[in-house]
């Protein structure tokens, strides 16, 4: 039963072709491409994969990109299937206020995140970290639970916020200093140091209210921008969402 797991982000589509809905199933093809080149999906780099059998993917670009991916999915005898965050699902409970208003793409990186620490040892609490256009960190305490989570925005946001709205600023290429001596080197580090900064916090509550050290996992695109600046430990995911919907389609396709 091969499986075909999707990610469509603000900017990128990605997806994941496995030999079968499971966390251990191999990789049979994967690519990616920006949101303006969706509709090349089925004259292209779908067009000679062994068609799937199923399908489950996340999206957060809304519903306009949505009906182009499903458009380009009717090459295959496939039903699309997309993510709504629920109470509860692989093990993981859903603490939001409104848990189908949490966004698909968090609670998947976090069931990604969860299990792949189990993997690696006995439950402990998380903060979970995707750098992508915007960013979002995550904690998860030792049973599982979904606690709440920071968004704040990405690097490039930030940089074109403070373009659009202070004269004499241009979008840096700058680098990341202790003590920026130029404006470019100062946005540059500004925007990383206050990503930085709020991973920092949320260790701090989840370690003050799970009274444990928790494992910090990032992924994003922009992840390894950051890697140099942490100063708490981490484990750098490339895909936490495609970890997260293997998980979901074992539970989810298991007949």
């Amino acid at each position: 039963m091969t499986f075909l797991a999707i990610d469509v982000g603000n900017t990128r589509l990605k997806w994941a072709l496995h030999q079968s809905p499971h966390p251990d199933a191999p990789l049979l093809a994967q690519g990616a491409e920006f949101l303006e080149n969706i509709d090349k999906l089925a004259d292209g780099a779908w067009a000679t994969v062994t068609p799937p059998d199923r399908m489950l993917g996340c999206i957060v670009a809304g519903d306009a990109v949505k009906r182009r991916v499903e458009e380009q999915m009717e090459i295959w005898d496939v039903a699309p299937q997309w993510v709504v965050s629920g109470a509860a699902e692989a093990g993981l409970t859903n603490g939001y206020d409104y848990p189908a208003r949490l966004g698909a793409d968090r609670w998947v990186a976090m069931i990604g995140a969860w299990h792949r620490a189990l993997a690696q040892g006995p439950a402990r609490p998380m903060v979970v970290v995707m750098v992508g256009t915007a960013v979002t960190v995550e904690a998860i305490d030792a049973s599982g639970k979904f606690l709440g989570g920071l968004i704040l925005p990405g690097h490039g946001i930030m940089l074109r916020a403070l373009e659009s709205g202070t004269a004499g600023l241009h979008v840096p290429t700058g680098e990341v200093r202790e003590f920026p001596t130029n404006t470019s080197d100062a946005l540059t580090s500004g925007g990383t140091y206050a990503i930085a900064g709020a991973v920092e916090r949320m260790v701090q509550h989840v370690r003050m209210h799970c009274g444990a050290e928790p494992k910090c996992v990032m992924t994003g695109g922009a992840g390894w921008k950051m890697a140099p600046s942490m100063s708490v430990p981490f484990e750098l995911v490339d895909n936490l969402i495609f970890d997260g919907l293997l998980e979901m389609a074992a539970r989810r396709f298991a007949d």
